[in-house]
């Protein structure tokens, strides 16, 4: 397909900006919340709150999007993209705030702590720690503590899938679904999709390179399946899976492959490749007719997925 009219403009609208993997991490962070946010003409929904929760040695923040209405709700954790070394509550507040209101469910923004001040495995287990306190505070969250989906995009999609590994492994909590967004699954740079995607598309093979190093304290990490989910030899018993990828994106086969080993693992399983898109459209407000198309499917998926599944059944 044709690269998307929206997204070469915006590859045209980042050409100023110095390549991510020579600065510092602390350095991208400021440059990216100096850049100019389109706001979602779209991103509507009732209230937001924000709870801080303990975490091993420390505190981190959640942040709740709940429609109008008594509920109970469904209940979608999310995990913010960014190459686990970059992004907060506000890179993904807009699609956060659309979920919310197009799912009619209370979603769950998690602001993990970041590497390289914190290396895998305690982003993942920030995450986790928030899973566990959502499903414990369902009630006091409008919730419904048998309808959890945990999701994210990019890094996000990478933590998703691997609490959904460590749920399974640990026999809780529950999930209902998982929902990846061009999710990040293995390090293994010699995809075809990094071939042909390596340069000119944001996420360069050299900038993948910068986020695994500050995310990893050594290559025996990289060689994890927490880390790598794609490397878990066995896949039955997790939750059913919605995966999207995007067209023009270096991640687009590790989507695919992961797709396809949990279809053999006997996962309900949907993989929708976005057509002309880029990596991070999801958090992206110029792309909110995309953005609601694929939230459309997402609740399309969810309202397909049995309620009664129990993580770690082995079918």
């Amino acid at each position: 397909m044709v690269l998307d009219a929206q997204a070469k403009l915006y590859l045209e609208m980042m050409t100023g900006i110095p390549p991510l993997h020579t600065l510092n991490p602390q350095t991208v962070r400021d440059l990216l919340s100096q850049l100019p946010v389109e706001q979602s003409i779209s991103a509507g929904t009732g209230r937001t709150k924000e709870y801080e929760i303990p975490v091993e040695e420390g505190r981190i923040t959640v942040r709740t999007y709940t429609p109008e209405g008594h509920g109970p709700f469904p209940l979608f954790v999310y995990y913010h993209g960014g190459g686990w070394v970059i992004g907060d509550l506000e890179t993904a507040d807009s699609t956060c705030r659309m979920l919310a209101s197009h799912l009619n469910a209370v979603v769950i923004s998690v602001n993990y702590r970041l590497s390289p001040e914190y290396k895998f495995p305690i982003p993942l287990e920030d995450c986790y720690t928030a899973l566990k306190w959502v499903e414990a505070n369902a009630g006091l969250l409008k919730g419904d503590s048998k309808k959890v989906i945990v999701g994210g995009d990019s890094a996000g999609g990478n933590l998703a899938a691997a609490v959904t590994i460590l749920a399974r492994d640990r026999r809780g909590p529950n999930i209902m679904a998982q929902v990846l967004l061009y999710p990040s699954l293995d390090f293994d740079f010699t995809t075809e999709s990094y071939q042909k995607y390596s340069k000119g598309f944001i996420l360069t093979e050299e900038l993948m390179t910068w986020f695994a190093g500050h995310y990893a304290e050594s290559r025996e990490d990289l060689l994890n399946n927490l880390a790598a989910p794609l490397l878990t030899e066995d896949l039955r018993g997790l939750p059913p899976a919605l995966i999207f990828t995007a067209e023009y994106d270096v991640l687009r086969d590790d989507g695919l492959t992961y797709a396809k080993r949990l279809v053999e693992a006997g996962i309900q399983v949907e993989y929708k490749c976005e057509a002309g898109l880029i990596h991070g459209y999801f958090l992206i407000p110029m792309f909110t007719h995309r953005i609601e198309s694929t939230i459309e499917r997402i609740a399309d998926f969810l309202s397909n997925v049995k309620v009664d599944f129990t993580i770690g059944e082995v079918k």
